[in-house]
Parts: C-alpha cells; structure tokens; sequence
C-alpha cells in the first residue's frame, strides 16, 4: 500500500495523509521500501521527488495485486444489500445520470438503504481510474471504452430530433433539407465529440451548428423561443420535452442505435456488490419508466 501510494502521489506528505499516517511513519516505509528493493523508488530532484526506471516498472503490478487483494476480501466477507454501508465510485454523463440513476434510487431506496454513491463526470482521466482501481463503473457508448477490462451491454439507444413547439418545421414531417438549413445545438463533452457526431460524419452534409454546449442536459434548454434543432437521446428527450415545450421529431437521415455499456475492472468480476450493482442497473436500463 505504501508503495502504491507513494508512486501515486510523489509525495511522502501527500502520501502519509491518504494513508492516515504520520509522515515520519511514511519516511520510515519508503526507507524500508528502499531497502527490500535495493533501489531508491524516489529520488528528489529540486522540490519533485521523481520515480525510479524500476519503480515505474513494478508500480502496475503493485497496484493491480492490491486491486485483487481487495476483490478477495470483499468477495470473501459476502455482500448483503439490506445492510451494507458500501461506496460504489461512478463515472457517468448527466444523460445516464439523469435517464438511469435517478431511476435507480428508487432500488437503494427500497433495497439497499444505506448504500452510497459518489458520481463523477466522465473525463480524460477516467480511464486511468478505472484500471487503478479508483473507479467501480464506468458507463460509455461502446467505442470509448477500454479494451482490457470486461464491459456489458446496459442498453440500447435511439436519437430522435428536438424542437421548440412553436418551429414550423415542428408541425409537419421533417425532411432532410428542414434538417440541414436549420441552426442547431450540439454537444460536445471535454473537447471530444460525442456517439452522434461520429455517427453523422457518415453524411456527406453538415449541420449549421450555431451553439455549442457541454453537456447533453443543458442542450433542450438552449432550444425554446428559437427555430433550432437538435439531436437527443430518446430517453432524455422524452423527459425533458414536456417541461420544455419541445416537440419531438424522427431524424430525416439514417442513424445508428447507440449501445450504452458499463465496465469495471477485471478484478471487480467476481465482487458481490459490482455483480449486485451492475444486476440492478440493468434491471432499471431494460425498464425505462
């Protein structure tokens, strides 16, 4: 555990806090480190203290042995639902926020009481932790995902387009040339276009992007009292539409079915409470109210 905390903070100070330590007890096991290893693991250069070729070599290794350490105790002691007080760490956008785990509580609630999440937005860093560890689910469309951790289908997903009420071209069936000359809210989430602008790179025209939002919740909000569109997920949309006052519409162009997916980490496969987790939010996917 030293080792691994050490090699992620590069800080004996940070270090001693994470593991509520003294930090003289956290010099004294980066000294023993040093010794078992015959190797310096960190060496100080100006104020940064900078891993060694071997520690960076062995860190991987420690940190997946811990993961699995952790999946053997907990595996071990069972996992009751009813009474269990576990912090589940989640990655998810506002749209699987907002279309799954609100949906979701209703479950806890009934189920498992005193259950805890903490959700976080997906970002660069994600990846990262999930394979150290830090990070139970993940949920993303499927071509984001890693390669080296297990993933399961949550559900499927239809686009469907949005627009204010008061959008002539609301009133009617909406064609393609509607489409394309209309001024439209996209989404793009960390500097990286989403599932659907991928998927409309595929057409040969482009839409007349005329905002540009963060997120895919704030998007239906950018559309009332303008003539512009945009493109959602059905769930979301069917939520959002009526408190809105939008209407919502077929796309005139072909466009794949996005699979929303969950994944965890290989050492998570046999954890009780993941299986548990992951059973019930598949329930709730499969179900939509």
């Amino acid at each position: 555990m030293a080792f691994d905390v050490l090699l992620q903070e590069r800080n004996v100070t940070r270090a001693a806090k994470r593991l509520n330590v003294t930090q003289a007890a956290m010099s004294a096991s980066l000294k023993r480190l040093r010794e078992s290893f015959q190797d310096d693991i960190l060496t100080q250069h100006g104020k940064k203290m900078v891993p060694t070729a071997r520690a960076i070599a062995l860190a991987p290794r420690v940190s997946d042995t811990i993961l699995h350490l952790r999946s053997l105790i907990s595996s071990g002691r069972g996992f009751d639902p009813a009474s269990s007080d576990r912090l589940f760490h989640i990655s998810a956008s506002d749209y699987i926020t907002t279309v799954l785990i609100v949906p979701f509580l209703d479950v806890l609630q009934r189920e498992a009481p005193n259950i805890r999440l903490d959700i976080s937005l997906p970002s660069e860093g994600s990846a990262d932790q999930l394979s150290n560890g830090e990070l139970d689910l993940v949920f993303s469309p499927d071509e984001f995902l890693q390669q080296d951790h297990p993933r399961e289908l949550l559900f499927e997903e239809r686009y469907v387009v949005v627009g204010c009420s008061d959008n002539p071209m609301m009133q009617r069936r909406l064609t393609t040339e509607d489409y394309f000359s209309s001024g439209h809210v996209a989404v793009q989430i960390g500097h990286q276009n989403s599932f659907i602008d991928r998927a409309l790179e595929a057409h040969d025209r482009e839409r007349r992007i005329e905002i540009m939002a963060p997120s895919f919740i704030q998007a239906p909000w950018l559309i009332p009292g303008t003539m512009r569109l945009a493109l959602m997920h059905e769930r979301l949309a069917n939520i959002v539409a009526p408190a809105a006052s939008l209407i919502i519409a077929e796309p005139p162009v072909e466009l794949p079915v996005m699979q929303e997916m969950m994944q965890y980490h290989a050492s998570r496969e046999k954890d009780e409470a993941v299986i548990w987790l992951r059973r019930k939010l598949k329930q709730v996917g499969e179900n939509p109210a």
